[in-house]
């Protein structure tokens, strides 16, 4: 796994970094306080990916104060998830993110181009689904990953999974959003030959009992390769898939 830790020591070994620029680096403030929160300013030195803002709950005063923390420690490219529409307006007029109001979900900085090792499918069982799927899709891309869509193909009509297969078969991990009873994350792990990362959405009538009915579908998916994440959570999801993306082996 690439990250900064690793990229300035690979950059000390060739000589493009001196030791003493190095030491800086390492010695920048891990967080900062702001009253109201602990900004990680370490976070992407140790993962890879700085720190993620959640939008529900916290002010648009809060976010902004977040958020500019983050950038001026050095955060080229920032995701606050959870984000309103009357809240994303307030943010937007002191910070210049782009929203995506189907995902609730906004970013600061350019997206990157993609790195992986290979491509994320995103799939839903119906359209109901997507505003989750579109939270993963955003989350994925702006952490540098090529991603395909594929929506509304549930097990309702099986002829409009199997019409995905290539994309199926192509992707290198596999994020499959479904609420009802969630069968569909099954049915695509038992043809993939990747990683299936199921997220149940609270989609559905009385008894799927806002999303569990498709949750406990997915933990008992008696297809191999199925990890599963908490309801509605697409934000989760793009992340993992996009750890497993970036995977590569030991050198």
């Amino acid at each position: 796994m690439d990250n900064d830790i690793r990229r300035t020591l690979e950059g000390v070994k060739s000589g493009a970094i001196s030791i003493d620029d190095a030491l800086s680096i390492f010695k920048q403030k891990p967080f900062e306080e702001l009253g109201y929160a602990k900004v990680d300013l370490h976070r992407k030195v140790r993962q890879g990916v700085s720190e993620v803002i959640y939008g529900a709950g916290k002010t648009a005063d809060q976010i902004v104060g977040i958020a500019n923390s983050l950038i001026e420690g050095g955060q080229d490219r920032l995701l606050i998830t959870r984000l309103d529409p009357e809240k994303a307006d307030k943010v937007a007029s002191r910070i210049p993110i782009e929203y995506d109001a189907t995902a609730r979900l906004a970013t600061f900085g350019d997206m990157p181009v993609p790195d992986g090792i290979g491509t994320i499918l995103v799939a839903t069982g119906g359209t109901s689904d997507i505003p989750v799927a579109e939270e993963a899709v955003l989350t994925a891309q702006i952490l540098g990953n090529e991603v395909t869509r594929a929506y509304d193909m549930g097990v309702a009509g099986l002829h409009r999974t199997l019409s995905h297969m290539d994309d199926i078969m192509s992707a290198s991990v596999i994020v499959v959003i479904a609420g009802m009873e969630g069968a569909l994350a099954s049915i695509v792990a038992g043809l993939a030959d990747c990683p299936v990362i199921a997220v149940p959405t609270s989609v559905g009538y009385g008894a799927s009992f806002g999303g569990v009915s498709a949750l406990l579908s997915m933990l008992n998916s008696c297809a191999s390769g199925v990890s599963v994440v908490n309801i509605d959570n697409g934000f989760g999801a793009g992340y993992t898939a996009h750890l497993i993306n970036h995977m590569r082996c030991a050198r």
